[in-house]
């Protein structure tokens, strides 16, 4: 049981890396930002329905290190989530690569980026370090917080894929113009690992800010939802 939760999140984590960045890198010059936006959001979405009665779909670190902050994961478990996520991207980047190469004239991970994430020369709108660390942290957040309050006891929990994946693509319409869109370090970890250049040396800030908007979501989360109990829908702000 241990290790299939871990497996889980292996193979959530590939299709998340293989359908978003293989859509940025095969397909993004006919997509455009939107496909490519939605192309994480659907893959994040059929994921929650897919491994999320397994593992609770993390398929992130950065969202694994919010539920560890929240009590809901302990730290062994969080290892091997963080272990079987990063092993997943890297495999999904190898796979990706090896699809990118068989197209006429070939494919260059180190020329052509293999979708990684990046700032200054390697941003797609050339945005500075500053720019790129406060859009991870701040989205980051946003989406861990979203994780957090929709699988939360008071919430639809039946329901949370939707506004996980939804939020998702939201995260990369503003994203992928500033740095690609990372928000998560296992995602950027893999095409870096194969890109092998500048992808690398800037991958400190693809770990280091998402996990801190990762916590900042939990400190959210701990501040608004701590003690709630379900709302009864008659004197919900919400309710029709």
């Amino acid at each position: 049981m241990v290790f299939r939760r871990a497996a889980a999140e292996f193979v959530g984590t590939f299709v998340l890396v293989l359908g978003g960045v293989g859509a940025a890198v095969i397909a993004g010059d006919k997509i455009g930002f939107l496909g490519v936006a939605f192309a994480f959001g659907l893959s994040l979405l059929a994921m929650a329905y897919a491994v999320g009665p397994i593992s609770g779909c993390h398929i992130n670190p950065a969202v694994t290190i919010g539920l560890l902050a929240r009590g809901k994961i302990d730290i062994a478990e969080a290892v091997r989530y963080w272990i079987a996520q990063t092993l997943g991207a890297i495999v999904a980047a190898g796979v990706l690569l090896l699809i990118a190469k068989s197209r006429a004239g070939g494919y260059d991970a180190g020329v052509e980026g293999l979708g990684s994430n990046g700032y200054r020369a390697h941003s797609p709108g050339l945005f500075k370090l500053g720019g790129v660390a406060a859009f991870e942290v701040i989205f980051t957040a946003f989406l861990v917080f979203t994780v957090l309050a929709s699988t939360d006891r008071i919430a639809s929990v039946a329901f949370a894929g939707i506004p996980i994946g939804l939020v998702l693509v939201l995260i990369h319409l503003v994203g992928i113009p500033i740095d690609n869109t990372s928000v998560n370090p296992a995602r950027s970890i893999g095409p870096a690992i194969f890109q092998g250049g500048w992808a690398l040396e800037q991958l400190w800030v693809f770990i280091v800010f998402p996990l801190l908007g990762g916590l900042l979501a939990a400190g959210l989360h701990a501040l608004l939802f701590s003690g709630s109990t379900p709302v009864d829908p008659e004197e919900s702000a919400v309710a029709a």
